[in-house]
């Protein structure tokens, strides 16, 4: 059973019953914008929110119908027959439209045109790719129109003809006579499927259905700067429609692979370089890898373990807005394992200028004649 709120047009507006057609306008605008299915992509409530909001503004915004509607209060609060309005009168077909696109049709339901649903895959790239944008081929599983028998359903060679029950409707209208006057209730026909056809012989390749799965090539280009969980919409690749329906639209959801180098955060990039001990503290000038190639950079003297060093511009380009972010290299002091006997005397030189105390070679020496 609907709701009030469903039933009740000034309700799903938010305004109140004596608002102004301006201020019926200015809200039906802002909710337009809201639950518009470009900005709900894949969102059945937001759509059927959306088409809430056109049929109360339909009725709202025209002094006529909506005098019509403030006589009865709410959909289907209608005077049950006789008078000017039984039957609902000159204002049936306002009405009458209403109440079958909120709780469905009781007069009969056309078979027109229906959009295809939307198709979502996901779609693993490289680093490089997101930082540099990539055409990429991708294929669709997805029910398309049968070649062999092009969508009637029947073998090549063989009769499709029209059901005699529905009429090729593939409908069926079963009237109901009640105290508020005769109601006529549809239901798909058992006789056809709901198709409208019977066939003779069923196509081998669909089974009958007129459409066959078929693997569907898609030419997509990914703009540089997705990151991952990045959502692309192509138009009109998802699902076909039905009845000469549009069709759907293919999402993609992007995963971009982990670097061996580098680390994304956001539009930034994080790398570390390893420095020996004399070039983070005498200074030196280095090369560190970017996406773009090697890029050299000056260490000033003194450059303690674990600074990050930023070269600006040199990390993603941003997906919505110009230039890129940047990368921080992290600077890493290798120490070395295995020292030749003249690093290892000027090593302890150094300590003793610098008055550090170190474990000297003879030392060491002593230790093991203890154990020998």
């Amino acid at each position: 059973m609907p709701s009030e709120e469903s039933r009740d047009l000034y309700a799903i507006l938010g305004v109140p019953r004596d608002a102004s057609p301006e201020e019926v306008k200015k809200a039906y605008r802002k909710l337009v914008r809201q639950f518009h299915p470009d900005a709900n992509p894949g969102d059945p409530d937001a759509e059927a929110r959306f088409k809430s909001i056109n049929l109360a503004y339909e009725i709202l915004q025209d002094p006529q119908k909506r005098a019509a509607y403030d006589q009865y209060g709410r959909i289907g609060d209608m005077p049950p027959g006789g008078g000017h309005y039984g039957g609902f009168g000159p204002f049936g077909d306002i009405f009458g439209d209403i109440f079958e696109s909120f709780f469905g049709s009781e007069r009969g339901a056309s078979r027109g045109p229906v959009r295809g649903e939307n198709l979502e895959m996901s779609l693993s790239i490289s680093l490089e790719d997101a930082f540099r944008g990539v055409e990429r081929e991708v294929f669709v599983p997805r029910h398309e129109t049968c070649g062999r028998c092009r969508g009637t359903g029947g073998e090549p060679g063989t009769d499709v003809k029209t059901c005699p029950y529905c009429r090729g409707t593939g409908q069926v209208e079963t009237q109901q006579r009640t105290p508020f006057g005769t109601f006529v209730s549809v239901s798909q026909c058992s006789d056809c499927g709901g198709t409208g056809k019977k066939i003779e012989k069923k196509c081998s390749n669909c089974g009958g259905s007129g459409k066959s799965l078929t693997r569907h090539r898609v030419e997509v280009k990914v703009p540089p700067g997705v990151d991952s969980g990045t959502r692309l919409r192509v138009a009109g690749e998802g699902r076909e429609g039905s009845a000469g329906g549009p069709p759907g639209d293919l999402f993609l959801s992007i995963r971009v692979d982990p670097h061996p180098v580098f680390e994304r955060d956001r539009d930034d990039l994080h790398a570390r370089i390893d420095l020996k001990y004399p070039q983070v503290v005498l200074g030196s000038s280095v090369e560190i890898p970017t996406l773009e190639g090697p890029e050299k950079i000056d260490i000033p003297p003194g450059t303690p373990g674990g600074k990050a060093i930023r070269i600006k511009g040199k990390g993603m380009p941003r997906l919505r807005g110009s230039g890129k972010g940047d990368l921080f290299a992290h600077v890493f002091i290798e120490v070395p394992r295995d020292l030749t006997e003249r690093e290892r005397a000027l090593t302890e030189a150094l300590a003793q200028e610098m008055k550090v105390p170190v474990q000297s070679a003879g030392f060491i020496d002593k230790i093991k004649q203890l154990f020998t």
